[in-house]
């Protein structure tokens, strides 16, 4: 990360990363959200990062809310 690390929109990647899951979960203050996703639109690769980012931890979120089949050898 420290070779793509560069500041955009007054923050830099690093920052944004550190951030990335309270901004996905809404815990954020307003004007931070705005810096990140100032951030997001001037940086390629932290929007590419941070999408697939949301990806995974959607993916996550569902698999554990489904519930596991039960035992087949009851």
């Amino acid at each position: 990360m420290k070779a793509h690390d560069r500041s955009v929109a007054g923050i830099r990647c690093t920052e944004v990363l550190d951030d990335l899951s309270d901004y996905l979960d809404g815990e954020l203050a307003p004007e931070r959200v705005r810096q990140i996703e100032a951030h997001l639109v001037g940086c390629d690769w932290c929007e590419r990062f941070g999408g697939d980012f949301a990806d995974a931890i959607t993916a996550l979120r569902a698999r554990l809310a489904t519930p596991p089949p039960p035992p087949t050898d009851v």
